[in-house]
């Protein structure tokens, strides 16, 4: 804990008059591509297996959080305790079968942690479509809905439709359609960028 709080101490002084002016500028708005941008990164170094890359990834998340944090603290919106406790409330909270006596049944954590989030205070995110999507056939499943093409009134809600049953598919097959996707459309890159160079090469030759 004595290294955290020396990086939370970091932060704060990169946020001083004495510290980074570049720092000192940012606020929520201007650091949301960033939190973003190192969530992707650690995801690319899970992906490639490189371990030195993910630490160093997390790191920078882990930053991110810092920062969002102390600017929270400054404006009287939250603090960083205000965070942890949160997050320890939650962990217990979300997880009866450790904490209580719940049922410690896979398919009977994964209920009881929906049915938990439910009574959770709500809000509205915007998060990948993808991800909505898959979050949405989970507890589509839990509450026993099928999809079916023949409830689709236009044509965007059919094509809605056959795509979710393709993240359905993948899904259910144990593959995250995002990563699939993501993994891809960088093939089809890799072989566009190919057939690029092989015509100018061709070019050339002529």
């Amino acid at each position: 804990m004595s290294l955290f709080n020396e990086l939370v101490a970091l932060v704060v002084k990169l946020r001083s008059p004495a510290g980074c002016p570049w720092d000192r500028r940012q606020d929520h708005l201007s650091l949301r591509p960033y939190i973003v941008e190192e969530a992707y990164e650690a995801v690319a170094a899970i992906d490639a297996g490189d371990m030195e890359g993910l630490a160093s990834e997390l790191g920078d998340l882990l930053l991110q959080i810092l920062l969002h944090a102390q600017i929270a603290a400054e404006k009287g919106e939250f603090t960083l305790d205000d965070l942890l406790t949160d997050l320890k409330e939650k962990l217990i909270r979300r997880h009866p079968h450790v904490f209580a006596h719940g049922n410690c049944e896979i398919e009977a954590i994964k209920a009881n942690w929906e049915k938990i989030k439910q009574k959770e205070k709500r809000r509205i995110h915007t998060i990948p479509a993808l991800l909505t999507a898959r979050k949405l056939l989970d507890q589509a499943a839990n509450l026993g809905i099928k999809l079916d093409l023949e409830t689709a009134e236009t044509e965007h809600q059919r094509a809605g439709l056959v795509i979710l049953q393709a993240i359905k598919e993948a899904h259910d097959a144990g593959i995250d359609p995002e990563f699939a996707l993501r993994e891809t459309t960088t093939k089809l890159t890799e072989r566009m960028n190919s057939h690029h160079d092989a015509h100018e090469v061709e070019s050339i030759q002529r």
